[in-house]
């Protein structure tokens, strides 16, 4: 690692980065109200990363396509980019730690430990020119890591003039999985990080350098297996994937569809509630945390391309079983301590955290 790429490296992540925030800012986009807020406030959201990753792809396919540039480039300065976006957290974070202290004082609000405003964050929703910067966050980060996944294609393509099946599989999985993401763009208003959670180191490091070179670790493995991959093995992982986002979406859906109206029928029929409050129609009557399930399912079916080489690339969706379940447990705490009698009324309907008669 030298001087000059991490100079072409810090550079690559300001014109992205920034690029992106400007199109953010400019490009039009359905306004969506948040939820309700602890000091009883609702934030608007003006919703278009899904046109966004529209423009960043047709931009990298002229790219690619006239030979203006390659995105082997961005594979080239991997680790380079990994030490800028570590920098980048920190300075953010350093940013965010001053202006959202600032900005506390100014309201007279109390002021917790430095420890905490930088760790957690001084501020719920701080932004920047009208861009609220928590949500932006995800932007980057998820269309950086298809950026990250795109480049192990090319460098294949530019080394054997071909792509495996294991490497179409993956980016396939991939893409389809962050087109959806942004698809249901509307649906991380519901999310935690974006209700509760201030916007402080923790939330930045994991959107900038952790999701984006940490979740595309599977891509360096796919890459460098040559081994064939049978066909019955390609039907498998296809179906895991498929069942796996039907599910991890199906979820997310029908939540978003009864926040939205209460009425809305799921599979057909009219949700059923425990005490009018918690859903126990279509997926949410069968386990509390299948959403959870679903996602497992997908990074499991893309992680599997890369084979039985190494148990290196399995770091990450193992990693995603002890946080999923920890949140799983979490989750489970925090709710009965909100609805007590009521919560154990539901999840006397819905028996499963996680797994249908397992878990």
């Amino acid at each position: 690692m030298t001087i000059e790429d991490l100079g072409r490296a810090a550079a690559l992540w300001v014109a992205f980065v920034g690029g992106l925030f400007v199109l953010r800012k400019v490009v039009p986009g359905k306004v969506h109200q948040g939820q309700l807020l602890k000091d009883g406030t609702r934030k608007s959201y003006k919703l278009n990363a899904f046109v966004i990753l529209l423009l960043v792809c047709a931009f990298l396919g002229a790219g690619q396509a006239t030979h203006l540039f390659s995105l082997s480039t961005v594979h080239r300065l991997f680790w380079p980019l990994l030490v800028v976006g570590n920098v980048f957290a920190v300075l953010e974070t350093l940013w965010l730690f001053a202006v959202g202290r600032r900005a506390r004082r100014a309201r007279g609000a109390e002021l917790k430990s430095v420890a905490h405003d930088l760790w957690f964050g001084a501020e719920l929703n701080p932004d920047l020119w009208g861009v609220d910067l928590k949500m932006f966050a995800y932007v980057p980060s998820l269309i950086g890591l298809l950026v990250l996944n795109l480049s192990f294609a090319v460098v294949q393509w530019e080394e054997l003039g071909h792509l495996t099946t294991r490497m179409m599989l993956y980016e396939t999985f991939f893409t389809i999985y962050v087109f959806n993401y942004f698809q249901f763009e509307y649906g991380m208003l519901h999310t935690w990080d974006v209700i509760a959670e201030n916007f402080g180191f923790m939330l930045v490091w994991g959107d900038a350098p952790f999701v984006p070179f940490f979740y595309s670790i599977g891509g360096w493995f796919v890459l460098r297996n040559p081994n064939p991959m049978a066909a019955w093995e390609a039907v498998a992982l296809c179906t895991l994937f498929a069942v796996g986002l039907w599910v991890f979406r199906g979820t997310n859906q029908q939540k978003h569809d009864y926040k939205e109206n209460p009425t809305a029928p799921i599979w057909g029929k009219t949700p059923e509630t425990v005490g009018g409050k918690l859903l126990v129609s279509g997926f949410w009557g069968i386990g509390r945390k299948l959403n959870y399930t679903g996602e497992l399912m997908v990074y499991f079916s893309w992680t599997l391309c890369s084979g039985a080489e190494s148990i290196v690339p399995y770091v990450l969706p193992l990693w995603l079983v002890c946080l999923f379940s920890h949140r799983a447990w979490r989750d489970d705490q925090r709710c009965r301590a909100k609805y007590g009698a009521l919560w154990d009324e539901y999840c006397r309907r819905a028996r499963f955290r996680m797994i249908p008669f397992v878990y």
